[in-house]
């Protein structure tokens, strides 16, 4: 096993993490993450050592989506850096749709992400400008 850098088979897995993301699968969502993983921002850093914290981390963000009218999430996947034999850098821009099929801009983040025997796992995210 090595650290993946497919285009196909990281957009496969952005795909399935932006649709947990935005139906409020939290249990699909953290099934997207090692652990213990970590998130890093500006103003804020936090981690979890289990699925169940990785669902209680993103059980605000569906409602946020359906408050914003979003009901799709697509991944644009920039720059993608081997770091290590199973570790891989990827950045990331979202993309949004909302109700009327209207692109709305999205965040920015980098992915650390682990090869595993079911494929690419998060084990860190980190909020970009």
């Amino acid at each position: 096993m090595t650290a993946s850098t497919d285009l196909d088979a990281l957009t496969d897995f952005f795909n399935r993490y932006g649709v947990a993301l935005t139906t409020g699968d939290v249990a699909a969502v953290a099934a997207c993450y090692a652990l213990p993983g970590l998130v890093v921002a500006d103003t804020y850093s936090f981690s979890f050592a289990s699925p169940a914290a990785v669902a209680l981390s993103f059980v605000g963000a569906a409602p946020d989506y359906h408050e914003r009218e979003l009901v799709a999430a697509h991944a644009v996947i920039g720059d993608v850096q081997p770091v290590s034999a199973l570790l891989t850098e990827v950045a990331v821009e979202w993309e949004f749709l909302d109700g009327r099929g209207q692109r709305v801009p999205g965040e920015r983040y980098r992915y650390l992400l682990r090869s595993t025997d079911d494929g690419p796992a998060i084990c860190t995210v980190i909020r970009t400008a």
